[in-house]
C-alpha cells in the first residue's frame, strides 16, 4: 500500500485552508484519510502552519511520500531535514507576534465622564402603608438604612396624595 502526505482543502472559495494529512495513495483527493497531521493556513499573515513533528516523522520513516507541497511545508518546519538525517534542522516557520494589551492614554481627557456616586437604591414600599407596619422593618436595619427607607416611604406617600389629588382635580374637569 503506497501512502501519500498531502493537503486536504477545506474552507470557502477565496478563504482555504488545509488540513495536511496521511492517505492511501489510491484514495480520491478528498476521500478518507488515515490520520491529521497537520493544519495550514496560507491567508493569514504569517501564513498558520502547525505540524505534529513526532507523527510526521513516523509516517516519513514507514516510506509515506509527502506531496510537493507537503514537502516545503515540511522543509519550513525543520521535519524534512530531520527526516534526512539533519541534526541541525530547526524550524522557520514565522508565528505572529501576541497582541499587545490596550493602555488609554493617561494624557488625553477620557471620553466617558465617569458617573458620580451610583444613586440609593429604591426600596418600593406600599402606597397606603401606615407607620406602624414600616416601623417594624425599619427596626433590624442600622441607622443610615433606616433613614433611607423612611425617606422613600415618606416620598411614596407624598406621591400618592398627589396623584389622589390629581385624580379629584381631572374628575371636576370632567364634570364641568
Amino acid at each position: 500500500m503506497a501512502v501519500k502526505i498531502r493537503l486536504k482543502r477545506m474552507g470557502k472559495i477565496r478563504a482555504p485552508y488545509y488540513r495536511i494529512v496521511v492517505a492511501d495513495s489510491h484514495t480520491k483527493r478528498d476521500g478518507r484519510v488515515i490520520e491529521e497531521i497537520g493544519k495550514y493556513h496560507p491567508t493569514e499573515e504569517p501564513s498558520f502552519i502547525e505540524v505534529d513533528s513526532e507523527r510526521a516523522q513516523y509516517w516519513l520513516g514507514v516510506g509515506a511520500q509527502p506531496t510537493e507541497q507537503v514537502a516545503a511545508i515540511l522543509k519550513l518546519t525543520g521535519d524534512w531535514g530531520i527526516f534526512k538525517g539533519d541534526k541541525n534542522a530547526v524550524s522557520t516557520v514565522k508565528t505572529k507576534e501576541s497582541k499587545v494589551d490596550f493602555v488609554a492614554d493617561e494624557k488625553k481627557k477620557p471620553v466617558l465622564k465617569p458617573k458620580a456616586e451610583a444613586p440609593a437604591p429604591k426600596v418600593e414600599a406600599p402606597a397606603e402603608a401606615p407607620d406602624d407596619e414600616i416601623a417594624p422593618a425599619v427596626e433590624g436595619l442600622n441607622d443610615a438604612d433606616a433613614a433611607k427607607v423612611e425617606a422613600v416611604s415618606d416620598a411614596a406617600e407624598a406621591k400618592a396624595d398627589d396623584a389622589t389629588e390629581a385624580d379629584a382635580e381631572a374628575a371636576s374637569a370632567d364634570k364641568a
